[in-house]
């Protein structure tokens, strides 16, 4: 390797040379960071830069301190070209990261010491100095591809999300301050807004712009920082419903248990979430989203939802053919909904009602392969909760007497059981159970309970049916009504589903019984406690002969399959305690 000082000195002599002489030159003597700042001198000759700038993209990108160089060659190279090498720099970021994402259930995400987000933070700089530099008839034919690549390369990490940020704060017209209104510590390179303008070289080839482009480049804009918000949100755990429940229902914290919401204030990390998400959707705003009338609610139900709106941006010719995430959108008014009732913000009220346009917008979110939809997406999961959540407090149920409760309690009470996330369960299993103590006819209660009850293949679920079913007989009781909880008819017409035949669990192998516990023991639980509320406390509700025929069929069986269970070697010992419960509950009954 040539010494430094005779390398300083071969790249300012030989810049007199062709170009494709000096370009070997450089690659053989650039080398190392220490021969930077000399080759940024020679790289001021703008006539040089502009010639040779594209074809140092790839070589200094790899060396680590390159960021002067890259902002010089940004500022002064052929804006057009060196544009082109970006993006192929970005499609090769994109494939490195088939290298370095760690395959990990438990802890995904890119191995600590990765350089790809650096460099990915230093070419988006570079594309926000360009493409302001770029004068020709149509500009959005080099922003569209640029925002693919982008989109590609980008993984959902803070600082990479806080560099797009810079780029479309640096493309959207700079209408607001850059820094988020919330507090936020994440600070990456920002050549664009920390640098000099003035530097920049004009535009070799400028021509006058077409007038249709500011309407086109703007709707590439939104589509594209719509997709960046999905794809954020579904990456990291916003916890919006959980934070809404928290704020509706303050009588329902623990005392002396941190909340959900004072944990988002409290910790620097989850401050950073907020404030990412309330930049993005601050950018959409000063790009023109910042109303949520009718029409804009329906396209996100009425089209098709499975679309990649980057799609089209190789391929268009008007704004109409761009289209926004509709995943984004749903994050988009989710957020609109959880700021103004958490942060108070002065977000616009989204005109839509539970029925239809929401029951809509989950039923077609969710889909037929509605476990594989909520595990991909679990952010537009939350986020289509907490829509759900802020309409039914503000009262906003039903714009016409036309709805389909039980579609939609159904769709509710999957994401219950589907998603990751324990809080997001709980909250779609609250929200599921106040929708349907809320309808006003009890004759559709009892329905959607008859169903969960019969037809529901989830243990947790049907223990949830069971819950509220026992919560409509309290309600029936204590109100004196008289409705179709309010007699014993309606166990009559739900005891072989809340009390199912037992009997051929004495034939079964200890194998089978370890398994049928495993399934069922969170329902089993739940019948047994409420065996006990009825024979006991609400005994006018049981049917004539009704407790010898459930004590035969039922309890007996149960009591005989836990006590086998409870002599299986091996097994763990909060199984033997749910089986001790159980067994003593069941006893209590004074059915066998």
């Amino acid at each position: 390797m040539p010494e430094l000082s005779e390398s300083i000195k071969a790249i300012q002599e030989a810049a007199k040379e062709d170009r494709f002489t000096y370009l070997t030159v450089l690659q053989y003597h650039v080398t190392s960071p220490e021969i930077l700042p000399a080759l940024n001198e020679v790289l001021q000759d703008a006539d040089l830069t502009q010639e040779i700038g594209w074809d140092l993209v790839q070589m200094l990108l790899n060396i680590e301190g390159s960021e002067t160089c890259l902002e010089t060659v940004a500022r002064l190279g052929n804006p057009r070209e060196v544009v082109i090498k970006i993006m192929e720099a970005l499609e090769g970021l994109t494939v490195a990261w088939n290298d370095e994402v760690v395959v990990d259930a438990d802890d995904p995400g890119v191995i600590p010491e990765s350089k790809i987000p650096g460099k990915f933070i230093t070419l988006l700089g570079m594309l926000a100095i360009l493409h302001q530099r770029i004068k020709t008839k149509y500009p959005s034919r080099f922003l569209g591809p640029s925002l693919v690549k982008v989109f590609e390369a980008y993984q959902p990490t803070p600082e990479m999300t806080a560099s797009v940020i810079n780029l479309v704060y640096s493309l959207s017209g700079r209408k607001r301050p850059p820094l988020p209104n919330r507090k936020s510590s994440i600070n990456v390179l920002n050549p664009d807004q920390d640098g000099d303008a003035s530097k920049n070289a004009p535009d070799p080839e400028a021509e006058q712009e077409d007038p249709k482009e500011e309407a086109m480049q703007r709707k590439l804009l939104q589509s594209f920082v719509t997709c960046i918000l999905q794809r954020y949100v579904n990456a990291h755990d916003m916890l919006w419903s959980p934070r809404l429940l928290e704020v509706y229902n303050p009588e329902k914290t623990v005392p002396g248990k941190k909340t959900t919401t004072e944990a988002f204030r409290e910790n620097e990390e989850l401050q950073n979430r907020d404030a990412v998400v309330g930049q993005l959707v601050a950018l959409l705003s000063d790009l023109g989203l910042n109303k949520c009338p009718a029409q804009f609610v329906k396209g996100v139900f009425e089209g098709p939802v499975h679309t990649d709106p980057l799609a089209a941006f190789d391929d268009f010719s008007s704004a109409d053919d761009i289209h926004l995430s509709p995943g984004g959108v749903v994050c988009l008014i989710a957020y609109w909904i959880f700021s103004k009732d958490v942060f108070g913000s002065d977000s616009p009220q989204p005109e839509m009602r539970i029925f239809p346009d929401h029951a809509a917008m989950l039923g077609r979110f969710l889909g037929r392969e509605v476990q594989s939809e909520i595990l991909s997406s679990p952010g537009i999961a939350d986020a289509l909760l907490a829509i759900g959540l802020g309409l039914e407090h503000r009262n906003l149920i039903k714009a016409e007497e036309d709805e389909n409760l039980m579609a939609y309690h159904h769709n509710l009470t999957l994401i219950s059981v589907f998603h990751p996330d324990i809080q997001v369960r709980d909250a779609a299993t609250r929200f599921a159970g106040s929708l349907l103590h809320s309808e006003p006819d009890d004759h559709i209660r009892l329905e959607i309970l008859e169903d969960l009850l019969e037809n529901c293949m989830f243990a947790s679920l049907k223990a949830c049916a069971v819950t509220w079913l026992k919560e409509e007989l309290i309600a029936a009781k204590q109100r004196n009504l008289n409705n179709q909880f309010s007699s014993p008819d309606v166990i009559e017409r739900l005891q072989y589903c809340l009390f199912p035949d037992m009997l051929s669990l004495n034939e079964s192998s200890t194998e089978g019984l370890v398994e049928f516990w495993a399934q069922n023991h969170l329902f089993l639980l739940q019948v047994a406690n409420f065996a006990y509320f009825l024979f006991t406390g609400l005994k006018d509700l049981v049917p004539a002969g009704m407790g010898a025929a459930v004590g035969q069929r039922f309890v007996e069986p149960l009591i005989a399959a836990a006590e086998r269970l409870q002599k299986v070697e091996g097994s763990d010992g909060e199984d033997r305690m749910q089986l001790s419960i159980l067994t003593d509950r069941l006893r209590s009954l004074g059915l066998q």
